[in-house]
């Protein structure tokens, strides 16, 4: 299929597409995005014996031509000023999304693979980058399933995971500082995400890895299928699949629920291929939905741009009805800690940032009634994160920690030394302005199963 426009000559593109059914393509239909320079006043309905598509939203003209045709590839012979850099990626996620390659004169994108591996429902959780919370957002989603009576097992793929797909039974073993000291001394990453899932989600999880992350989401090198495989065959009866980064797990998810922090340009989210998580997405998680990361006004910007993003029809084999408005919540995350530490001194070690500092230690004191004496937000640079806690020698009875990045190999392993009690830190999804993150999982998880019986 071909997309064209209105400021090329039609009979220089009816040429351009002999020239490309010379080369070997068979051109099934082109799709006029747009352009009125160069048209007659009756407009464009055929070039030599190639169907023109078009009228309204590019976008909707395209999507339904694609579900008319099955072709092998989008050949776009449009340019500037038809299609701007945002225009154009829209419609190059959206043939990503139904699964047909998107090319042109100088640029190939491919829809990310994603065979249907599960043997039962699955969710997957997605963000858009790093440090969106996608992990918090992953145990608190199975904390709520298991609290419902739901048994869900973990699939988390990370830069340092294992190179075989791990088993961790979070749901029988209660893992200590000592457990995750001789992880990290046999090799390992400690401060995997499969690791935080165990210990903080308290159910099985599958630690896999992934290398190199593409626009999309694609992913160069993984082993998550193989972890989704040994999922299976563990007892649960819906699987939780964490993305990594910006990265999608390389296999297909029944629902897909998408994690962007308040703070977030919004040409991340509407550009690039910002369109394209959106069109997989479900549901979104808006997390950090407060100042400093965000004032009220960004907010409510962002959430008007992913409630207006568009959404295309169902399936070609389904009743053609459209997908519905995205489900959005908002929420804030809250450092909980993983036992009771009233009265004790406390020193926190964390991946937030300074400016987030007096709210942390508020809450903490607040709800958790301990003494916060200090705050380093270096978990993620080694050198700085020792220096910090040697600074803070001798004022600490506790020490509150997150379980990433240099949480296990560093900080855990000074508290120890030091004589230092580590208690690891949750950071939980809490919904503002009436939203409510456990109904959006509960329903996320339904969806899951009512997609996963009905085979779409």
């Amino acid at each position: 299929m071909a997309v064209i426009d209105g400021e090329h000559y039609p009979p220089v593109t009816e040429a351009a597409l002999r020239e490309l059914e010379q080369r070997g393509h068979e051109i099934l239909a082109a799709v006029l995005v747009g352009g009125k320079e160069k048209l007659a006043a009756e407009g464009l309905d055929v070039l030599g014996s190639i169907p023109v598509k078009s009228g309204g939203d590019p976008r909707e003209v395209l999507d339904r031509a694609l579900l008319d045709h099955a072709v092998d590839a989008v050949i776009d012979l449009s340019d500037e000023p038809v299609l701007d850099y945002r225009r154009r990626h829209e419609l190059a996620a959206l043939s990503l999304y139904r699964g047909v390659p998107y090319e042109g004169a100088d640029f190939l994108f491919r829809p990310p693979p994603r065979p249907r591996i599960a043997t039962k429902p699955s969710l997957a959780i997605v963000g858009t980058g790093k440090r969106t919370g996608k992990t918090a957002v992953a145990g608190f989603a199975a904390r709520t399933l298991h609290e419902a009576g739901r048994s869900p097992v973990i699939v988390a793929m990370g830069r340092g995971g294992p190179p075989e797909p791990v088993v961790l039974r979070g749901d029988e073993v209660s893992l200590t500082p000592q457990d995750l000291m001789e992880l990290a001394d046999s090799g390992a990453h400690a401060a995997s995400d499969y690791v935080e899932d165990a210990l903080l989600g308290r159910v099985p999880t599958v630690g896999c890895r992934r290398c190199g992350g593409g626009l999309a989401g694609g992913v160069e090198i993984s082993n998550v299928p193989e972890g989704v495989r040994k999922a299976n065959d563990l007892p649960g009866d819906l699987l939780l699949l964490e993305g990594s980064g910006s990265a999608v797990p390389p296999v297909h998810a029944d629902v897909t629920s998408l994690v962007v922090p308040a703070s977030i340009r919004q040409e991340y989210v509407r550009g690039y291929f910002g369109p394209y998580r959106l069109l997989l997405a479900d549901f979104v998680f808006v997390t950090m939905a407060e100042h400093p990361f965000a004032s009220p006004t960004r907010v409510e910007e962002l959430i008007s741009a992913l409630r207006s993003a568009f959404r295309p029809e169902s399936h070609r084999d389904q009743k053609r009805d459209r997908k519905g408005e995205l489900q959005v919540v908002r929420t804030v995350f809250r450092p909980t800690p993983t036992r009771a530490v009233a009265g004790a001194d406390a020193y926190v070690a964390t991946t937030a940032p300074e400016v987030v500092a007096p709210t942390l230690r508020r809450h903490l004191e607040e709800r958790y009634q301990c003494k916060v004496v200090g705050i380093s937000h270096a978990l993620g640079d080694r050198g700085r994160l020792r220096a910090d806690l040697n600074e803070a020698s001798g004022r600490m009875q506790v020490l509150l920690c997150e379980i990433k990045a240099a949480g296990i190999d560093v900080a855990t392993r000074w508290a120890l030394s030091e004589g230092v009690e580590v208690v690891y830190m949750d950071n939980v999804p809490e919904g503002v302005n009436g939203d409510d993150p456990t109904e959006q999982i509960l329903s996320a998880a339904a969806l899951a199963d009512e997609r996963y019986k009905e085979g779409k």
